[in-house]
């Protein structure tokens, strides 16, 4: 398992490197536990600031590979649901719950829950060969692993439709076109990007992070009134963090603010 999952802290950011090349880092049961294991031990560690998800080889996650699970009996009604809520689910709700902002980058294919994976990070940046593949379809499956939720919200309800309905690769740029990725780079730029991106947002105010991403999340299945209270909320509890007092008063003093990720 450490050598499937690769993990290392490094001036902030915890760096999550699927390590399976050869099987396209398809994720295993015990790979999906342990990213798990690995953004909750984010959420609670202030020496993390920020998360970079990345693999290695050509394909950033072929989707799940469903062998080497805890074995099971005859299917009846209600396995398969559960198995998707405690699997592909919590994958994808890790990473949308993960208290410090989620970089993901994207070195190649990204198909299934591999490309759900990377579109429920708060950032991403995709190498140029990176292609996303909505490949249920092809598979006769519904999307899964918060497909139909992750989608429409990045690229409205009509293209989702197209992009599951078909299952077409979508190559880096035109992803960038479509909002599904931040920004491209060529493939040897990758980690560069990833890093310069990363370490930037673990020098930012962390609390503060922490509850913009919470309030814009929340506020695509909010309405008005709630979103605004959920801010006028946030901004309250903020400000009384060391961060939010460092950046006023660095302000009144016209220096560069040096936040703590307190």
């Amino acid at each position: 398992m450490t050598d499937e999952i690769l993990h290392r802290l490094d001036n902030g950011v915890s760096w999550i490197t699927l390590n399976r090349p050869d099987a396209m880092n398809a994720v295993t049961w015990d790979q999906r536990e342990r990213v798990i294991a690995l953004l909750a031990d984010a959420s609670a560690d202030p020496g993390v600031r920020a998360v970079v998800i990345t693999a290695t080889g050509k394909g950033f996650c072929a989707g799940a590979d469903l062998r080497g699970g805890p074995a099971v009996g005859d299917r009846v009604t209600g396995d398969v649901a559960r198995m998707i809520r405690l699997g592909a689910q919590r994958l994808i709700t890790a990473v949308l719950d993960c208290e410090k902002p989620v970089v993901a980058a994207v070195n190649g294919t990204a198909a299934g829950i591999g490309a759900h994976l990377a579109l429920a990070c708060d950032l991403v940046i995709a190498a140029e060969p990176a292609r996303f593949i909505e490949v249920f379809v092809r598979r006769g499956l519904v999307p899964d692993g918060g497909g139909a939720y992750l989608l429409p919200r990045l690229v409205g309800p009509q293209k989702a439709k197209e992009l599951m309905f078909f299952g077409d690769a979508v190559p880096a740029a035109e992803a960038e076109r479509l909002g599904l990725v931040n920004k491209v780079v060529p493939a040897e730029e990758l980690e560069a990007t990833a890093r310069a991106w990363a370490e930037r947002l673990a020098q930012g105010p962390t609390r503060a992070l922490a509850m913009t991403k919470q309030l814009v999340n929340a506020s695509l299945d909010s309405d008005r009134a709630t979103a605004l209270a959920a801010e006028a909320t946030a901004q309250e509890l903020n400000m009384t963090t060391a961060d939010a007092n460092e950046g006023v008063s660095s302000f009144v003093e016209r220096r560069t603010p040096k936040y703590l990720g307190r």
